[in-house]
């Protein structure tokens, strides 16, 4: 079975662990279909439905066939009218007609999130596109109007390559193109804040390596000293927060700061023609990676800190039928079989990290953790009556699982760990680690670890007479009062001790049919 790389994880992991994005950042996927080997709509929906990560979709024109194949399937849309289409829909009759042959069949079923008017149309430099943008959106905004309150959530937008800036200069002091910051960007911005929709930008690192001296590391999110931008004082680790910050510059310095910017397309390819070193596996794995890690983790930029990016990557499939050279061909996730086109090992950290209480946090504290993070849609069922995580049943384990399963839906970030300074990140599993007593330990021993732990405000009641976990010998009381207490105490080391008759192993001994001590004598040694 080949190994899976650090984004194959994050497509695969369960719908459970990511039913968190709705609330906090959307990762969509561009799903093109310039190929002749895919396959059926209907199939390629229930697979991102059931087996990927991702939310959303985009594609590029109003198939009906992909339409009616997402319908109830709770994934947004985007639909693309097509560049030619734009200078006929500036018309209103037009603009209606089109709202009713597309949209009006498909949608609420189909949830339509947006209608993408065109494409780069600034970069295919027709005039006739780019002068018909504006009155085409405005046109098919009172479509949407006028075909009912159900289409009002539905906003129109239009995706932009970064061809628009003036000139080369560091993120904060980019601005528009001069020939058309009042004719085109202006008007454009004016639209998308009277109507709170937002601005669609397709930034590609892999297309800017020309203008930051082949810098690929710096492109892919690897580790480089950085770029500095000295008019901001800010220093930049990616090429992707440059470009965000260009265009948030750009922007502001047309008073549009508050408008939203979407993500529409980013990727990188996975091969290229001979003599291409960029295109390949390791930096397509590394940009989309750490993209999506990115991205969940909202921690935005440095111009828009915590700023929370709805993004589609680009591609969902390797398209066999694209013109052009070997990279158009190769910029999918996967394979028309729905194999993934990365096969790289992962890194190392990824999968080893939790996030738990930190000792000193009040129980107060720990409480609003846990009411939070059920809060934001993670299942705590397992930490409710009756579930199979209910014992121990101190705030502070059930925090822990809450918190810990929170920050796993957010991929690990650090940052997800913080919980106002109440958590903290560590690479020992805490669910492996258990108290188990000492083969050694005396009958009196057992009585003392058991007396003490159950009047430090441990909850013994579930070891008592008809408890819930009532055990029938000493050993067994025990080992579930100094459990409770070394999870109370915030699985400390040293809470395990009990005057060595405490060990500490990377086994779950209520699981075991047989003493306690045994899990001892097969090699766990003395904390």
């Amino acid at each position: 079975m080949k190994s899976l790389t650090s984004l194959q994880l994050f497509l695969f992991l369960s719908t459970t662990v990511f039913n968190l994005f709705s609330s906090t950042a959307a990762i969509g996927v561009n799903y093109g279909m310039v190929a002749d080997n895919l396959p059926s709509p209907a199939k390629v929906a229930n697979f991102i439905k059931t087996k990927t990560i991702f939310d959303s979709i985009k594609i590029f024109d109003t198939n009906p066939n992909v339409l009616r194949a997402f319908a109830n399937t709770d994934i947004t849309m985007t639909v693309t009218i097509p560049n030619g289409e734009i200078p006929n829909l500036a018309n209103e009759g037009a603009a209606s007609a089109w709202v009713n042959a597309n949209i009006q069949p498909f949608h609420p079923q189909t949830k339509i999130k947006y209608i993408s008017v065109g494409n780069e149309v600034v970069l295919l430099d027709n005039p006739a596109h780019i002068n018909g943008l504006v009155p085409a959106m405005k046109a098919l905004t009172e479509a949407l109007r006028k075909a009912g309150p159900q289409f009002q959530d539905i906003k129109v937008t239009s995706a932009h390559a970064l061809n628009m800036f003036q000139g080369l200069t560091v993120p904060s002091l980019a601005r528009f193109r001069i020939d058309l910051t009042e004719t085109f960007f202006k008007p454009v911005l004016q639209f998308h804040q009277q109507n709170k929709s937002p601005f669609m930008i397709n930034p590609y690192p892999y297309f800017e390596l020309n203008v930051m001296s082949n810098n690929i590391d710096f492109a892919v999110f690897r580790k480089t000293p950085g770029v500095f931008d000295p008019a901001s004082k800010k220093t930049y680790s990616n090429a992707l927060d440059s470009l965000l910050d260009k265009t948030y510059s750009a922007m502001s310095a047309l008073g549009f700061a508050d408008v939203d910017i979407v993500i529409g397309e980013t990727g990188w390819p996975s091969l290229g023609d001979p003599g291409n070193k960029a295109a390949d596996m390791d930096n397509a794995a590394s940009y989309n990676g750490h993209l999506i890690r990115k991205i969940v983790s909202g921690v935005g930029t440095p111009l828009m800190p915590n700023w929370k990016f709805e993004t589609y990557i680009f591609a969902l499939f390797n398209e066999n039928q694209k013109p052009g050279p070997l990279t158009e061909k190769n910029w999918g996730l996967f394979q028309p079989d729905f194999s993934p086109v990365y096969t790289s090992a992962p890194p190392a950290d990824t999968a080893k990290k939790f996030c738990v209480p930190k000792p000193e946090a009040t129980d107060a504290q720990l409480q609003n953790n846990l009411d939070y993070a059920c809060g934001q849609g993670i299942d705590c069922r397992p930490i409710q009556a009756g579930g199979v995580c209910v014992e121990p049943g101190t705030v502070r384990s059930r925090a822990a699982f809450a918190m810990n399963s929170y920050f796993k839906s957010k991929l690990g970030v650090d940052s997800a760990c913080d919980f106002s300074g109440t958590g903290q990140v560590t690479t020992v599993d805490p669910s492996k680690h258990k108290i188990i007593l000492d083969v050694d330990a005396s009958a009196q021993e057992l009585q003392e670890n058991l007396d003490w732990t159950c009047g430090q405000g441990i909850d013994c009641s579930p070891i008592q007479p008809e408890g819930a976990c009532e055990y029938p010998v000493k050993v067994s009381c025990a080992d579930f009062s100094m459990n409770s207490y070394y999870r109370e105490a915030g699985e400390l080391k040293s809470a395990c001790d009990f005057n060595g008759t405490g060990v500490l192993i990377e086994a779950d001994p209520s699981k075991s049919g047989v003493g306690l001590g045994i899990h001892h004598t097969n090699g766990t040694g003395r904390v």
